[in-house]
């Protein structure tokens, strides 16, 4: 009989039992010296190293396999309110389509009746009396089926057969401790395996919340520096906005100042000029000489002009009587 070890998850050492195969010899008197200071059991219920409890307890479930159970219980729960709510559904809208069909032929208006009418396609004679033919058959007599008998399989190989006696196979004493071992064994490695696992489990619970902490944090910061970005873009605009608007009015006082000191040189002598150039065209005349250009001048050309009309009329008339005096004496 041996034991040996092996190294599981976490570093856990896992028990196993190997036994080598060998013949049981049940002595016929009992050793005084193996059996003292070592108290014989008989029955397993009363002995010390099995683990008293009861067999039907829950196994221990993890974390992660009860929030699993519960979304299966959540889940199935919704299931079974949509399937409610879709018969309810459905039962309401039969009740309708019952409720509609069942709906009266409303009463007819004063001075008319309503009479039964055929709406199919084929007309047929209505009768009160239903004619009936009768028929006969008659079917051949036929036995019940028998019971079908009972299966019996095959025979096969050869009948062996061996004596054991009471005690000769297994002695608990002996052979309940490598498996005691083993079971404890196995029952220490399985729950170190899931402290283990719950540990890891809150550990990396521990992480995602410092994972999320820092993230937080990170977005923050982040949130921080981009407000702090947009200010400082805000205000560098602004400031843009200002020198700009700056360099225009500087641009306009400028010009103005330009502007005046032209106009202030171009309208220096500028009255005096105007009135020689008015004087020069002869805005700027004598009364006299304004009455005799525009009003004796034109009066006196006009009498000129009458008087050579006058003239010239009389000189057309003395030719006319010098041709008609010249004309008579040549005729005569």
């Amino acid at each position: 009989m041996r034991g040996t070890g092996a190294v599981g998850e976490g570093g856990a050492m896992a028990y196993t039992f190997q036994h080598p195969p060998q013949t049981f010899v049940r002595p016929q008197y009992r050793d005084p010296n193996g059996s003292r200071g070592r108290k014989q059991y008989a029955n397993i219920m009363h002995d010390r190293r099995v683990y008293r409890g009861s067999t039907y307890a829950a196994t221990p479930m993890s974390t992660y396999a009860v929030e699993e159970q519960a979304r299966e219980e959540r889940e199935l729960l919704r299931r079974k309110k949509e399937m409610a709510q879709r018969a309810a559904s459905i039962k309401r809208r039969k009740e309708l389509d019952t409720a509609r069909k069942k709906l009266a032929t409303p009463p007819p208006v004063a001075g008319r009746q309503h009479i039964e009418v055929q709406t199919e396609e084929f007309l047929e004679e209505l009768k009160d009396e239903v004619e009936a033919v009768p028929q006969e058959t008659q079917t051949d007599p036929m036995l019940d089926r028998p019971a079908t008998p009972k299966y019996v399989p095959v025979k096969s190989g050869r009948d062996a057969e061996s004596q054991i006696n009471e005690g000769d196979l297994f002695h608990f004493d002996d052979a309940v401790d490598p498996i005691l071992d083993v079971m404890v064994g196995k029952t220490l490695e399985q729950a170190m395996l899931e402290v283990l696992q719950e540990e890891e489990l809150e550990l990396l619970r521990q992480q995602q919340l410092e994972f999320e902490q820092r993230r937080k944090e990170e977005l923050l910061e982040a949130q921080r520096l981009e407000a702090r970005e947009k200010r400082l873009f805000e205000e560098k605009e602004r400031r843009k906005k200002q020198e700009i608007e700056r360099i225009k009015r500087e641009k306009e006082t400028r010009e103005k100042l330009q502007a005046r000191q032209f106009a202030k040189v171009y309208l220096m002598n500028l009255e005096n000029r105007v009135f020689a150039r008015l004087q020069d065209e002869g805005w700027f005349c004598d009364r006299v000489l304004h009455e005799v250009e525009f009003d004796f001048f034109p009066w006196l050309m006009e009498e000129v002009e009458q008087v050579l009309a006058k003239k010239r009329r009389a000189r057309v008339l003395v030719d006319d009587l010098i041709r008609q005096v010249v004309a008579m004496q040549l005729e005569s």
